[in-house]
């Protein structure tokens, strides 16, 4: 197997192409490529077109094969039925080609047949070391190089070149977005990836990273294959800084379904997904206008320290709703520098509202230069990190130089203006918005929406070191075959690993048993041992607050006899005999499981029987640093308990961030074995107490999966 290209150059801006399966029959796949090859774009390398059956097409030659070519082509663009597909894919390997982009359908989407025939697809390339884009794809749009590798009619239509990136595994969708030019957006280069039999969605997204005509890339997601990868690109994007906006699809049972019978794409978990999206810096967005809003905010400026935001409009009440809408998003209203109050006094009729948010009133029917005189200055005021310019209506003249003021203010400031355009008269002043790049929110909500993902990426980025160097745990295959350690065993891995724990240790008669909770001293805790029972409080197997031998004993008698009632077929090891935690404190949880697509991934939050209730829980991909164990524990609804609230101490936080790291570090030493983990109730007493986990459960591959 040669090695993988990982440049993707001369895929993006290839220097020659060969069209395999080239037509001239109207409307058939291969007669669009063409006609977008040749008629639409500005691509002057060497195109080669291969039909067996035509001498030549539109004037220009045809060849018989790939094999047949006069020179060996960087790029193949195969069109041909799919039965025809592998064949042409032995060729071009053969051959030499680096890069096929295969648009033909009918592979890992179409069955068991079309599943074989993807896997061969990529055994071809990887023998070959030839990278392949597809298949079951629209093709390689770059806007911004006027090169189409589509059959899409929308190609020539969809030209407005510009800083932002689209990476997609869907067409219909991906096609959505780029049509959000008619907006005023510039969207430089679209991928999309179908089926991913080899180049995904996370390539693009690397090789976006580092392109100098993109500012801020953008992505749609039915699945993620390659978790390691994916967070390897968006890592690569935020060192670069570069913002990444993603849309999931997937999140529920339905959409889950769609997913994988559209690509064939495991799409995961959603919690786990949006968890690994917020701790890598990815803003998730829930629909098209959101993604589309945020994407042009983002390629207009990149948030800063600034958080203010201030309100312009000539509508009381849209001023009112507009300041609804920021208040509940969270953001904040800023304060006006002196100076700028200072001018809209004296330019404003008395009558108008000259704090935050500003309501010129009416008066600028009358007088449309009011509008010029106050807009630039509140823009320009230095408290601010934006200004939104809800427009509520279309008012002719008014409205024009509204649009014309907004385009002159935002020359003259770094400070990105946001016109929404609430009104579905879609007049000449929306018209100029557009053509000057603005593309107008259409909505106060969304525009608002889309400013407070804005201002929340300024937040984790000045809070965050960025570094690409962090690799997540290997995503395992499922294991065919498990094995629950004891508490015993779990803890003595823990222990070995320097997490801190209650004394204890393993009674195998009841006399070893009062032995050990004398030498503790009681209260003590009373647990059956088995690997076979995980659920152990749920068959009467734990006895708490033992006070002497004697209540010991007692225990003894009673947690076997139920586990012989209730498990009968369980091999017993004895009873996990530990000291009973000290009284206050509060119960959290830690527990780590392996996802099928980013592999260990710990969840953290309030613990014991409160845990399935009220799901006040945390996620993070493993391995921890230390600003995820610290941000982990903040996150949490329930965190105003662990600071101190309403009297409480505050606990040992401290300690709790030290446990999440020695457990990452833990997991990730032991990532081949272990399957899952859960530590619940950990204890947390008050600062130097210490956190405390009270029960263990480790789940491992058993030795064969390992190895296998």
């Amino acid at each position: 197997m040669e090695t993988k290209l990982t440049d993707l150059s001369r895929l993006i801006r290839p220097r020659s192409i060969a069209l395999v399966g080239a037509s001239d029959r109207m409307h058939s796949i291969g007669e669009r490529t063409l006609t977008n090859l040749l008629d639409h774009s500005d691509f002057d390398g060497d195109v080669y077109l291969v039909n067996p059956s035509k001498a030549e097409i539109r004037g220009q030659r045809c060849w018989p094969s790939v094999a047949a070519l006069p020179a060996t082509p960087d790029l193949a663009v195969i069109v041909v039925p799919a039965a025809g597909v592998l064949a042409v894919a032995e060729e071009c390997a053969a051959r030499g080609v680096l890069f096929a982009i295969v648009l033909t359908s009918g592979f890992g989407e179409a069955g068991e047949e079309g599943e074989r025939a993807q896997v061969r697809l990529k055994e071809i390339a990887d023998a070959g070391g030839m990278r392949v884009y597809g298949p079951n794809c629209p093709g390689l749009t770059n806007v911004n190089q006027r090169l189409g590798l589509t059959f899409s009619p929308s190609f020539p239509h969809d030209l407005v070149k510009g800083p932002i990136g689209l990476a997609t595994q869907g067409g219909g969708l991906g096609r959505n977005v780029m049509q959000a030019m008619d907006r005023g957006i510039g969207i430089g280069l679209w991928a999309s990836t179908g089926n991913e039999v080899d180049l995904q969605v996370a390539d693009f997204i690397h090789y976006m990273a580092d392109a100098p005509d993109i500012k801020v890339i953008v992505t749609l997601l039915e699945g993620i294959k390659d978790g390691a990868k994916f967070v390897a690109a968006v890592q690569r994007a935020a060192v670069n800084g570069k913002p990444v906006i993603a849309l999931k699809v997937g999140k529920s049972e339905y959409g889950q379904r769609a997913a994988q019978s559209h690509t064939a794409s495991l799409t995961g978990s959603a919690e786990v997904n949006s968890a690994v999206f917020r701790q890598f810096g990815v803003i998730e967005v829930d629909d098209i206008d959101e993604l589309a809003d945020t994407a042009w905010l983002f390629a207009r400026a990149q948030p800063d320290a600034s958080e203010g935001i201030a309100i312009y409009t000539s509508s009381g009440g849209t001023a009112a709703l507009t300041a609804d809408a920021v208040g509940s998003s969270g953001l904040t209203l800023a304060q006006f520098a002196p100076h700028t109050r200072e001018l809209l006094r004296n330019r404003l009729p008395d009558y108008a509202a000259i704090d935050n948010p500003v309501d010129t009133t009416a008066a600028v029917l009358s007088d449309a230069a009011l509008i010029e005189k106050t807009l630039g200055a509140v823009a320009s005021d230095p408290n601010l990190g934006c200004v939104i310019v809800p427009i509520a209506l279309d008012y002719g003249d008014t409205t024009i130089q509204m649009a014309r003021t907004i385009i002159a203010a935002q020359k003259g400031c770094a400070t990105p203006i946001v016109p929404i355009w609430m009104s579905d008269r879609m007049g000449e002043g929306y018209r100029m918005l557009v053509e000057h790049g603005f593309a107008p929110p259409r909505s106060v909500g969304k525009g608002v929406k889309a400013i407070r993902r804005w201002v929340e990426y300024g937040r984790w980025k000045r809070a965050h070191r960025l570094a690409d160097t962090a690799t997540p745990t290997a995503a395992l295959p499922v294991a065919l075959s498990t094995r629950s350690l004891s508490e015993a065993q779990a803890k003595q891995q823990l222990l070995a690993a320097g997490v801190r724990l209650l004394p204890n240790a393993l009674a195998r008669t009841p006399e070893e048993a009062t032995s050990l909770a004398d030498g503790m001293g009681y209260p003590v805790v009373a647990k059956i041992a088995s690997e076979q029972i995980v659920h152990k409080s749920d068959i009467g197997g734990v006895q708490v607050g033992l006070q002497d031998a004697g209540q010991v004993r007692e225990a003894w008698r009673d947690i076997m006899a139920s586990v012989a009632q209730h498990r009968p077929d369980a091999a017993i090891d004895g009873l996990l005999i530990e000291k009973m935690a000290p009284g206050g404190g509060l119960e959290l949880m830690v527990g780590v499981t392996r996802d099928p697509v980013f592999g260990h991934v710990m969840t953290f939050g309030l613990g014991g029987i409160y845990v399935e209730i009220l799901r006040d829980v945390t996620r993070r991909l493993l391995p921890l640093g230390a600003d995820d164990a610290a941000e982990m524990i903040r996150e949490m609804r329930c965190f105003p308990l662990l600071a101190g609230a309403r009297g409480r101490p505050p606990s040992d936080v401290e300690a709790l961030e030290a446990l999440l790291l020695r457990i990452s570090a833990f997991v990730v030493r032991n990532a081949d074995r272990i399957e899952e983990m859960d530590l619940n109730p950990v204890w947390v007493g008050a600062v130097g107490e210490g956190a405390l986990p009270l029960d263990a459960v480790i789940i491992e591959r058993t030795v064969q999966e390992v190895t296998a």
